[in-house]
């Protein structure tokens, strides 16, 4: 794998894909099954069914390339459905992927209902990977290697998609980082690093090469006035009060 440039596809098999898989699939199995309603769907990663654990009635694969298990097919930035439609959303890897993923994020905001929930997967490139990635691409440039993770897409760090969903009003409901071992092509080397999944968790936390985070549509509601508050009405019948010359006032009927 370190000498040659591989899609996200093909990565995804390799022993570090598969090691990541698994992660994810864990991560989204807790964060969606207790999320209730009638309408979910996930945004690309096919080879990730990250539903699975969720029973709503209709869930749903889009994809942006044709690909057989994708109910349909669309853009991110532009999804099928009317505003105020989807009680979940999950993307696993999905806005690293689209050509705009702020204008995909905004979409997500809009067909989720109040309340909903939208569930983010993401390569973290404060970590291990991420750096190996970093001066991969810089000796490329040299002709000396090839990045160790996909070359598709733009990998966005956790903190820039936290402020993302506050622009947007989505308030970051959790968060967690996962996959500590070393950006590692071997899988006997891989699993004999398995000790730095537990303390990497522990001891430095969001170094973890990937994220997800969980995050809620939050709208806030009308203020209702109280009856008492509502000004009182003059009849136009009624006295009203009229200075008189000397300061005082009198009535007028």
């Amino acid at each position: 794998m370190g000498d040659q440039i591989i899609g996200m596809h093909d990565w995804l098999a390799t022993p570090p894909g598969t090691y990541l898989l698994e992660w994810e699939h864990a991560q989204m199995a807790a964060a969606v099954a207790n999320v209730f309603g009638f309408h979910a769907l996930q945004l690309g990663l096919p080879e990730l069914d990250a539903l699975s654990a969720n029973r709503m009635p209709h869930r749903w694969l889009a994809t942006e390339t044709p690909h057989e298990k994708a109910a349909f097919m669309t853009e991110f930035s532009a999804l099928p459905f009317p505003a105020n439609s989807l009680d979940l959303v999950v993307l696993p890897h999905a806005l690293e992927l689209t050509a705009d993923p702020h204008a995909a994020l905004r979409e997500v905001h809009r067909v989720l209902v109040p309340d909903g929930r939208v569930v983010i997967c993401g390569f973290n490139p404060m970590s291990l990977w991420g750096l190996r990635q970093y001066r991969a691409h810089l000796y490329q440039r040299l002709g000396w290697n090839h990045p160790f993770l996909p070359n598709t897409g733009e990998f966005l760090g956790y903190l820039r998609i936290r402020d993302w969903l506050r622009l947007l009003g989505l308030e970051l409901e959790s968060g967690a980082f996962g996959c500590y071992r070393p950006a590692l092509a071997n899988p006997h080397w891989l699993e004999r690093f398995a000790w730095m999944d537990r303390l990497g968790a522990r001891w430095w936390p969001i170094l973890g090469a990937v994220y997800c985070v969980v995050a809620v549509k939050r709208v806030r509601g009308m203020t209702l006035l109280n009856p008492r508050w509502k000004p009182s009405i003059r009849l136009s019948g009624a006295p009203v009060s009229v200075a008189g010359r000397t300061g005082k006032s009198g009535s007028t009927g």
